[in-house]
């Protein structure tokens, strides 16, 4: 018995030493957390416009009713990494065209707008989550968390965390690519 008292403490520090390992892993990818909206309808929320933004605000109706494949970017002025994410995003809507809709989580209003004043507004409509129930409804686990929504209001991909570097960006513009082929497919009858 006392060797097993002896060996107890010897086998919570490997095994928590072996967790720590397992989380450092390069090769895991925090973004590839799953989602139950995948192939899903859009969650049914209604965001109100940010005060101030000179926007409109968006829900669960203008996706489903879009007609085009849209982005949904989970984003806040306190997020550090939305900050780095920006100018991409930015990019990515000026070269592909693509509708994007910020959902502002747990933001205050004049914070939102002085950050998008000085950075830049990407965004077709911006929607204010600020009691963070959208965001439980969307499922997310922080921010950024951007998704990809087909015409038809169907939740096709979810990336979380930033969308920074070749690897992130081309991963995020490859599945952008196939929501926009297959739309045009469905345009074309194919």
């Amino acid at each position: 018995m006392k060797r097993i008292l002896f060996f107890l403490p010897v086998l919570l520090v490997v095994l928590t030493g072996g967790f720590l390992l397992w989380g450092l892993d390069a090769d895991r990818n925090p973004s590839a957390i799953p989602s139950v909206l995948i192939s899903q309808p859009v969650p049914q929320f209604d965001l109100p416009p940010v005060e101030g933004l000179g926007l409109p605000g968006f829900g669960s109706v203008e996706l489903e009713q879009a007609g085009e494949v849209v982005l949904v970017n989970v984003f806040a002025s306190w997020c550090v990494p939305c900050r780095a994410e920006h100018a991409v995003l930015t990019r990515m809507v000026r070269e592909t065209g693509v509708v994007l809709m910020g959902l502002n989580y747990k933001d205050k209003p004049a914070d939102i707008t002085a950050w998008l004043d000085n950075l830049g507004n990407p965004y077709d409509r911006v929607g204010s989550d600020l009691d963070g129930r959208a965001g439980i409804e969307w499922g997310i686990s922080g921010v950024p968390e951007t998704f990809i929504i087909g015409a038809d209001g169907l939740v096709l991909y979810r990336y979380v965390g930033p969308i920074i570097g070749p690897k992130a960006e081309a991963e995020f513009l490859t599945a952008l690519e196939q929501a926009q082929q297959a739309q045009a497919e469905a345009e074309a009858g194919v």
